[in-house]
């Protein structure tokens, strides 16, 4: 699916043309062009000859999660992962990059090494596989986060083109407050995004209380260290009011001692700071945190009054960690 080629296909047609293209690909969710009933016969002709909407996917399912590996037109492949929620939301994470330049240890994307950015209609193409996957179930996707392959802010016009359009009215639809990327703390990210009218959620991807441990297992830390990622984001919760995740994997032995509890919250205990607990998908290196060291780094959080989410850990059985089907 390339919808690259929509413009120069379209130009010369009325202009309530690309009003009917987006209700069809966004809203009724066509999978074939000869669906759009409302477009005339010779243009889904052509549109199916020059912008077929199939895509490319192989779908690994376990009981609480469906992940995608989709093979892109050069051959290269991404992952999107579908994770649904017990209150009923449906949240798809998604890929921003083939790849990653980043090499954090823990992540298998890393491994990969970093091939190239995602045009915008590849990052659209694992949203609208799921969207046509939940269709069929009469449900729909209910949140979109940025936290799949690669670094967002390393792509920030594919990221931002991608939620304008699926924020469209007259087509996706999505309320800019369902959207959220995640970031190691790229500084310059962080300050375009608080210049931006749409309301979309931060995540910063932190890992460490300090940063001779977080330079270890994210080498980025050297460029962007701790103290520098939060004066960025207390500059951005100022300007837009918006609380801000704190995302922090727990990996065994490593970063999940009282001690670096204690630090972490020291360290961000600032207005409209959350902190999200995720137990770590293994990747063959490091393991996770047991349950109950995860709670009592969890209370000490608490107790100093930081807020504290835990994020259920979804499809560890069809290998969700970021970059394992792709590896």
């Amino acid at each position: 699916m390339n919808l690259n080629k929509l413009q120069e296909i379209i130009k010369k047609e009325p202009s309530y043309r690309i009003r009917q293209i987006k209700k069809s690909v966004f809203q009724d969710l066509i999978e074939d062009w000869r669906e759009a009933s409302v477009l005339p016969l010779v243009l889904r002709q052509k549109l199916n000859k020059k912008c077929a909407l199939d895509i490319n996917a192989d779908i690994f399912s376990s009981e609480d999660s469906e992940k995608i590996l989709i093979k892109l037109e050069d051959g290269l492949k991404i992952e999107s992962v579908l994770m649904r929620h017990k209150d009923g939301r449906n949240t798809v994470c998604v890929s921003s990059q083939v790849g990653c330049p980043l090499k954090c240890s823990f992540c298998a994307t890393g491994r990969m090494g970093f091939k190239r950015n995602l045009d915008y209609w590849e990052i659209l193409e694992q949203v609208l596989f799921f969207s046509r996957y939940l269709k069929k179930e009469k449900k729909k996707i209910t949140n979109i986060v940025f936290m799949g392959m690669g670094e967002p802010f390393l792509n920030y016009e594919n990221v931002l083109q991608t939620i304008k359009i699926l924020n469209d009215k007259e087509g996706f639809n999505l309320g800019a407050r369902r959207f959220s990327i995640s970031t190691v703390g790229i500084v310059e990210g962080i300050k375009e995004l608080q210049e931006e009218s749409l309301e979309i959620n931060l995540a910063v991807s932190l890992h460490s209380p300090n940063n001779n441990l977080r330079s270890e297992i994210m080498p980025v830390n050297k460029k962007y260290p701790i103290e520098k990622i939060l004066k960025a984001v207390d500059e951005y919760v100022k300007k837009t009011r918006r609380r801000v995740m704190i995302e922090y994997i727990m990996i065994k032995n490593v970063n999940d001692s009282d001690e670096c509890a204690k630090d972490l919250a020291k360290l961000i205990k600032r207005p409209l700071y959350f902190v999200n607990l995720i137990s770590y998908n293994p990747t063959g290196i490091f393991e996770p945190s047991l349950p109950a060291r995860i709670k009592r780094f969890k209370e000490i959080l608490e107790k100093s009054g930081i807020t504290v989410t835990q994020r259920y850990r979804f499809g560890g059985k069809s290998k969700a960690s970021c970059g394992q089907l792709a590896t």
